[in-house]
């Protein structure tokens, strides 16, 4: 791997980790994403972040949000309510990157968000939160997972 294709890597998982915590933001405070973004850039460092992949999954969940939660119902033991508000947020993004972003491999979106929860999440989360993504891309990546 060449040194710029690893800062692009480092930079997307920093993108990453502060979408978490602006979506997190936004499913507790109900602040728009546009003022929650102007924050985030005014009390963290972005210099070594992926700005543009910051905003697009900061602004993709609340406008896919609904569409989001149908894509996982079927792969949770209970309802979306019940889930912890860490949880929901990883859920989302993860749909969304599995939905939305085919030129990121499945497998490094749920290494990335079940690596996040071990961060944030409940001590067991990350197996939940394994479980579903890894039964989302079956339905929604099949033939990159056939390819393997």
């Amino acid at each position: 791997m060449l040194p710029d294709e690893k800062l692009q890597i480092r930079q997307k998982q920093k993108a990453r980790k502060l979408a978490l915590q602006a979506i997190y933001q936004w499913s507790m405070t109900g602040h728009d994403s546009i003022e929650i973004e102007a924050q985030f850039h005014q009390t963290n460092s972005m210099e070594k972040v992926d700005t543009a992949y910051f905003s697009r999954l900061l602004r993709a969940i609340p406008e896919h949000c609904a569409a989001l939660d149908i894509l996982l119902e079927p792969f949770l033991d209970r309802p979306i309510t019940t889930l912890t508000p860490i949880e929901l947020a990883i859920l989302r993004l993860g749909a969304y990157e599995l939905a939305h972003c085919p030129e990121i491999p499945y497998r490094i979106v749920l290494d990335e968000w079940v690596s996040l929860t071990k961060q944030f999440g409940t001590v067991e989360g990350h197996r939940y939160v394994n479980g579903v993504l890894n039964n989302l891309a079956d339905k929604l990546r099949t033939i990159e997972r056939r390819a393997e």
